[in-house]
């Protein structure tokens, strides 16, 4: 069985512009470690919702693509798409 990666941009359920970008192989572990404070960067604007997410194979590409999404262009791009 090959692990996926995941590439997910979460929106703060009580302000909408709010958003994070990560990647992860467990996603739903990961929402649970962002809702519950246990990530520093994203504790204060709990509670997040899942907005959207990627899955690749190789984590490598799942890392270039998270870089790319918190670029500036990579920041017009998911405001377009996402």
């Amino acid at each position: 069985v090959s692990v996926m990666w995941y590439v997910y941009i979460l929106s703060c359920q009580n302000d909408p512009n709010k958003h994070y970008t990560g990647y992860t192989e467990n996603l739903k572990n990961r929402l649970a470690d962002h809702n519950s404070g246990k990530v520093p960067h994203t504790s204060k604007f709990k509670p997040w919702i899942l907005k959207t997410y990627i899955a690749f194979s190789e984590e490598q590409k799942a890392r270039d693509f998270e870089t790319y999404l918190k670029s500036g262009s990579g920041r017009v791009f998911s405001k377009k798409r996402f």
